[in-house]
C-alpha cells in the first residue's frame, strides 16, 4: 500500500476514534455527574433526617413555620416561589430535602430568578455548616449579586428604629419599627447615611376606607424593602412630626451576617399583611430570631403585635440593647427652642416667619448676635417643616427660608449648642398595652363590683411616659358589673374602638382635634333603669394648652351622636351638640380629666342630653394605677373606683 495512503487512513481512524471518544464523554459524563449529584443529595437528605434538622429552630425560622392547632406546621410565607417543594408551605422535611436537591442545580428559582444557592443563601450556609458539604461533590456557585448587595452595607451593627405614633394616619397610630444597618466607621451623626430594612403593606396611595378593612383581614401583600435611612427620617421626623428612637443591638458579626443573608432571601418573599398580627414589628422580630435563634421573640406575640411592646421586649433581654439614641422631630425642635426664647425673641420668631426681610432690620440686629442666630435657626426649622409637610408644592416657604438663610449666613457665627429634650419619655418606659381592672362603686342607689379589660392601648388618663401626648386609642374595651340589689351581672360597657386626638393649637401649629367611637353602654332612660344603648359618636374641634399648674389642655369639639336602644321611642335617636373639657397633669403621678357635653336629638326619640364627668388617675408604678370616675346624666349618677394593671 502506498505509504502516503496508509498515513492518510491512519489519520482518519484517529479522527474517528477521537470523535467517538468525545461523543462517549458527552453522553456518559453528565449522566455520571447527575447520578453522583442525586446520590450525594440523597446522602445529605438522609443525614439531615438523622440529625432531625427539619425540626431545628433555625430551619423553622428560615422558612417562617408556625405550629398549627392540629399539631402540624404552616409557613407564614405566602409566595409559592419561596419553597422548593410543592409541599413546602406545610412540610418542613419535604422542603429541606427539595432544597438540598435544588442546591445541585443551576436552574433559576424564586422571585429573584437565581440559582437556589444564591436565592436562598441563608439556607445554603446553614445547611452547609450542619451537613459539612463536600465542595467536590456539591460545587459552590458564585453569587455576585448577593456579594455586591452584602458588601455595600459594610455592616458593623444593627439598630431597631421606633418612630413614635402618628394619630393622623391609621397605619401609624401605634408607631412603627424597622431595622437600620449601621456601617463600619459611622458615628451617631453619620448614621443618617445608613440603609434600612423595612417591612410594610404594599397598598395604593389612595387606599381610603378600604385600608382598615383590608389591613385587618390580610387583604394587602407585605413586602420587605431596603431604603436609605435619611429618606425614612425625612418621612417620619420632618413630614409627620414623629420623634424617632434608635435601639442599637449588641449583635456579633456572625449574627449580623445571618440576619442580612435572610433579609436577602426575603426579597423572594411575600406575606399576607395583617394590621394587628403579621405586621411590620412582627416580621422585623422574625429577622432578629434568625440572627439569634435563642431569642424566640416572635413566640411572645402569638395573637397581635404592637410596636411599643416589641421595644419593651428587647429591653427585657439582658445585654441585647447596647445603646439608645433619640432623634427629635422637627416640630419638637421648634417647640423646645421656642420655650427657650424670651418674650421679645418669640415675637421676632412670629414676625420673621411672615416677613423674612426683617432679618436685616436694625431693631432685630440689636439682639446679641448668638440670640439672633438662635432665632433665625428656629425660623428656618419652622419654614422647612411647613415646606416638607406640603411636599414642596408651595414654593413660598422655600423662598422665605432662602431669605432667612441669607440673613443667618451674614452673622458668621456658629449655631449655639442646644440639647433637645423629648416631650415624651422613651417608649420602653411606657406601661403595657393590655389592661385589666377590678373595682367597685355606686350607681344611683345600687352598689356594684366591676371587672374590666382592654385589649389595647392607651387612654387620656393612662400614665403618659412612652405614649403620644394627649392621644387615646382604645380597642376592645369591655366592663362587666354585678349589681347587688338586683343580683344581676351584665355587660356594662363594650367598645371595639374609641379614638381621641387632642392637638393643642398655638401661633405656629394649627392641627385640629378630633374623636370617633363606637360601642355600647348602659343608660337609665324613661322607665328603664339599666338599658343597653348602642352608640356611634364623632367630632372635631380645637385645643390649647397652658402651664398654670403643671400642664393643662383645654379642648372643645362639635360632634354628632347616634344611639340605638329599646328605651327610646322608635328605638333610636340621632343628633348633635358639643363637648368642652380639660385634661390636666396636676403632679407627675396625678392626672385629671373633666368634660361636660350637651347633645340634642331631633331625629327618632326627640330629646336632649346633658352629661358631665370627672375622672382622675394616680400612678402607683409603671404598670399599676388607681382611678376614680364620676359620670352624671339626668337622674343617673355613677361613681367607680378601680385598681388597674397593665401588662
Amino acid at each position: 500500500m502506498n505509504p502516503r495512503r496508509t498515513r492518510f487512513l491512519n489519520r482518519c481512524q484517529l479522527f474517528l476514534l477521537g470523535l467517538l471518544g468525545v461523543g462517549l464523554f458527552a453522553l456518559c459524563t453528565p449522566s455520571k455527574v447527575r447520578a453522583d449529584g442525586a446520590t450525594y443529595a440523597d446522602e445529605l437528605a438522609e443525614r439531615a433526617r438523622a440529625l432531625q434538622l427539619a425540626d431545628a429552630p433555625e430551619w423553622q425560622d428560615l422558612l417562617h413555620y408556625r405550629r398549627t392547632l392540629a399539631g402540624g406546621y404552616e409557613s407564614l410565607q405566602d409566595d409559592p416561589r419561596f419553597f422548593m417543594s410543592p409541599e413546602g408551605k406545610t412540610n418542613p422535611e419535604a422542603e429541606l430535602g427539595a432544597t438540598l436537591r435544588a442546591f445541585f442545580s443551576q436552574d433559576l428559582v424564586g422571585k429573584s430568578k437565581q440559582p437556589a444557592q444564591c436565592a436562598f443563601v441563608a439556607r445554603y450556609h446553614w445547611l452547609r455548616d450542619q451537613l459539612e458539604f463536600d465542595d467536590a461533590r456539591l460545587l459552590p456557585i458564585p453569587c455576585p449579586r448577593f456579594d455586591r448587595w452584602f458588601a455595600e452595607f459594610d455592616a458593623d451593627g444593627i439598630s431597631m428604629i421606633f418612630p413614635a405614633g402618628f394619630m393622623n394616619n391609621p397605619s401609624s397610630m401605634f408607631g412603627h419599627t424597622f431595622l437600620r444597618i449601621d456601617q463600619r466607621g459611622q458615628t451617631p451623626q453619620t448614621r443618617i447615611l445608613a440603609y434600612t430594612i423595612n417591612y410594610a403593606a404594599d397598598m395604593p396611595p389612595d387606599a381610603g376606607i378600604e385600608y382598615p378593612i383590608k389591613g385587618i383581614f390580610g387583604g394587602y401583600k407585605g413586602l420587605f424593602s431596603t431604603v436609605p435611612y435619611y429618606l425614612k427620617v425625612q418621612e417620619y421626623r420632618d413630614i409627620e412630626h414623629r420623634d424617632v428612637w434608635e435601639y442599637r443591638l449588641a449583635f456579633t458579626p456572625p449574627q449580623i451576617r445571618r440576619l442580612l443573608m435572610h433579609a436577602w432571601e426575603l426579597g423572594n418573599a411575600e406575606f399576607d399583611y395583617y394590621f394587628f398580627g403579621e405586621n411590620c414589628s412582627y416580621h422585623i422580630l422574625s429577622l432578629l430570631d434568625v440572627a439569634d435563634p435563642q431569642l424566640r421573640l416572635t413566640d411572645r406575640f402569638p395573637f397581635y403585635t404592637i410596636p411599643s411592646d416589641t421595644v419593651r421586649v428587647l429591653m427585657e433581654i439582658p445585654g441585647l440593647v447596647s445603646e439608645v439614641s433619640y432623634r427629635p422631630s422637627r416640630s419638637t425642635v421648634v417647640r423646645r427652642k421656642r420655650e427657650a426664647m424670651s418674650g421679645e425673641e418669640r415675637a421676632w420668631l412670629g414676625r420673621l416667619i411672615e416677613q423674612p426681610v426683617l432679618g436685616k432690620d436694625a431693631e432685630f440686629e440689636a439682639l446679641p448676635v448668638k440670640r439672633q442666630a438662635f432665632v433665625l435657626d428656629t425660623v428656618s426649622d419652622y419654614l422647612l417643616l411647613r415646606s416638607d409637610a406640603l411636599g414642596g408644592k408651595d414654593n413660598s416657604w422655600k423662598q422665605r427660608n432662602r431669605a432667612i438663610l441669607g440673613a443667618r449666613s451674614a452673622l458668621k457665627v456658629r449655631s449655639p449648642e442646644f440639647e433637645i429634650e423629648p416631650f415624651t419619655q422613651r417608649p420602653d418606659y411606657g406601661h403595657g398595652t393590655q389592661r385589666v381592672g377590678v373595682g367597685a362603686g355606686w350607681r344611683n342607689d345600687q352598689a356594684f363590683e366591676e371587672f374590666n379589660f382592654r385589649g389595647a392601648y392607651h387612654d387620656l388618663l393612662d400614665p403618659d411616659p412612652g405614649y403620644t401626648p394627649d392621644a387615646q386609642i382604645e380597642l376592645v374595651n369591655v366592663a362587666i358589673r354585678h349589681y347587688h340589689n338586683e343580683s344581676q351581672a351584665r355587660i356594662e360597657r363594650f367598645s371595639p374602638a374609641n379614638v381621641i386626638s387632642l392637638s393643642p393649637m398655638d401661633s405656629l401649629f394649627h392641627a385640629p382635634s378630633w374623636k370617633i367611637s363606637v360601642g355600647m353602654d348602659t343608660i337609665k332612660y324613661g322607665g328603664c333603669a339599666l338599658c343597653s344603648n348602642g352608640n356611634l359618636n364623632g367630632g372635631m374641634g380645637a385645643a390649647f394648652e397652658t402651664r398654670w399648674l403643671r400642664r393643662e389642655v383645654f379642648f372643645a369639639m362639635a360632634e354628632v351622636d347616634a344611639n340605638y336602644s329599646k328605651a327610646y321611642e322608635d328605638n333610636y335617636r340621632v343628633g348633635g351638640g358639643g363637648t368642652v373639657g380639660v385634661l390636666a397633669n396636676v403632679t407627675e403621678r396625678w392626672k385629671l380629666l373633666a368634660t361636660t357635653t350637651y347633645l340634642k336629638y331631633p331625629l327618632g326619640d326627640h330629646s336632649d342630653d346633658v352629661r358631665w364627668m370627672v375622672g382622675q388617675r394616680y400612678t402607683i408604678s409603671q404598670n399599676f394605677v388607681a382611678r376614680m370616675e364620676y359620670h352624671h346624666r339626668e337622674h343617673d349618677n355613677d361613681v367607680l373606683f378601680t385598681f388597674q394593671a397593665f401588662y
